[in-house]
């Protein structure tokens, strides 16, 4: 018998199995040795209205956190007494802007996803994964459009960025030349690799593209001196490095290997990187990232979104976050492995002693005191 075949009937058996009894226990993706399960006790911010906060910034007074949300708004922590305030949006299109969570307005309403504070003017950089990169300055409101292609080639799925405030460029990647945002799990089943990681110069306003062929570019961090920018590569599970200055400039490396599908990269102080893991990878979803045939299969078969985020995932809901050292060392993992508190996490940011935490599904932010 054909060897596909018989993969098609052993995963079609594996789904029966998965759908029909609990698979909690059967396809979770295993604990990652030496990590410590506490995510659980983050204190939780409600989003009111909104959902989706997928990235989160601090201007240059230390005020925040900002943050996208899934209806097109980027929304401002007021604290407490003011709670959350609507500060910028991306499309001037949003009369019927009205529900928190519609993938099929977002390339209307827009759909914030990468934002980062330039400290130095205090303009917030806004990568929209349908409309491009923005900007938008301190006080807010529309923001201005910056780009929407590079070297003739639209941007299809906009998805995060880092500012180098020294050479005035901006870092940004393009997830995909084929898929939109609302369309990242076919993105992920059928292994595209049509990635970008591409450069902005805020002098010359002309886009650059530095590298090509990454599964599913996402999160975007420089180092501490300049000398290299990392860019997730979410398919794999990889962290990739381009170098930027020195003996290696222009070639590229891969700065860490992850057991789940890393989503944005942020540095802390002291030039270590906290990667959020949307999800661990266990045995089911490694089965269907090694054999893409496999994942065009499942795209064919009559499956829910949800039904198949649950195949990728494990089944069970959770929160891992990993903190890397300059050289792509794990250094420490902080898990919720039972979902009780954080999910699907999309981005860690570390500030006073404190984890900041966005999830591109979830209808609130969480902080962790370390």
């Amino acid at each position: 018998m054909n060897t596909k075949l018989i993969l098609t009937a052993t995963t079609l058996a594996l789904l029966s199995i998965f759908f029909a009894f609990d698979p909690i226990h059967l396809f979770a993706p295993p604990p990652i040795p030496g990590g410590h399960d506490k995510l659980h006790g983050a204190e939780v911010i409600r989003l009111f209205g909104a959902t989706g906060p997928e990235s989160l910034a601090f201007d240059p007074n230390g005020e925040g956190p900002y943050t996208g949300v899934a209806d097109g708004r980027i929304l401002k922590w007021e604290g407490e007494a003011q709670a959350w305030t609507e500060f910028a949006f991306t499309s001037s299109q949003r009369k019927e802007c009205v529900r928190p969570n519609a993938p099929e307005m977002e390339h209307v309403c827009g759909r914030p996803l990468g934002l980062r504070f330039h400290q130095k003017t205090g303009e917030l950089y806004i990568a929209d994964a349908y409309l491009g990169l923005h900007m938008v300055g301190p006080t807010g409101g529309l923001a201005t459009q910056l780009a929407t292609e590079a070297e003739g080639e639209p941007f299809r799925f906009t998805n995060d960025m880092d500012i180098d405030e020294d050479e005035d460029v901006i870092y940004f990647t393009d997830t995909s030349t084929i898929f939109q945002r609302r369309q990242f799990m076919p993105a992920i089943l059928t292994g595209d690799k049509t990635g970008r990681l591409m450069k902005y110069d805020k002098s010359s306003k002309e886009v650059t593209v530095l590298m090509r062929g990454i599964a599913f570019a996402n999160g975007v961090a420089m180092s501490k001196d300049h000398s290299f920018v990392l860019v997730a590569e979410t398919t794999t599970g990889r962290i990739r490095r381009l170098w930027l200055q020195g003996p290696k400039a222009g070639s590229s490396d891969i700065f860490a290997v992850l057991p789940g599908f890393p989503d944005n990269v942020r540095r802390n102080s002291k030039g270590e990187f906290w990667v959020a893991l949307h999800s661990k990878t266990g045995f089911v979803t490694n089965l269907i990232l090694s054999n893409t045939w496999v994942g065009k299969v499942l795209l064919k078969l009559p499956l829910s979104f949800k039904q198949l985020h649950k195949l990728l995932v494990g089944g069970k809901a959770h929160a891992t976050a990993i903190k890397l050292s300059e050289e792509g060392k794990v250094i420490e993992v902080l898990e919720d492995s039972d979902g009780r508190t954080l999910k699907f996490i999309s981005e860690v940011e570390e500030k006073d002693g404190k984890l900041w935490i966005g999830s591109v599904l979830m209808p609130f932010i969480g902080i962790y005191n370390l």
